[in-house]
């Protein structure tokens, strides 16, 4: 079941239809994502954990947003301003 899950994870994310989880720092400057997720829900539901990572890691200024999209690369560091 989990690799059929998977399957469509990559397949909705190949056609643009994944949720992505977009979370931004500015210290260190960076843009992580995380996903790809069939559903909203699982996103959100998974937010919390990333964000608690990022603070275990000491990261500032910490904005999330939950979007469809396909990201080029999972963490993009220090460029001023990037997204979906």
């Amino acid at each position: 079941m989990a690799t059929l899950l998977s399957f469509l994870a990559d397949l909705s994310n190949h056609l643009g239809l994944a949720w992505w989880v977009e979370i931004k720092t500015l210290s260190p400057i960076c843009t992580y994502f995380f996903g790809p997720f069939l559903i909203r829900k699982e996103a959100e539901a998974a937010l919390f954990g990333y964000v608690e990572d990022l603070e275990a890691e000491q990261a500032q200024n910490i904005v999330a947003h939950i979007q469809r999209c396909h990201p080029p690369h999972l963490t993009i560091c220090n460029e001023m301003e990037y997204s979906c």
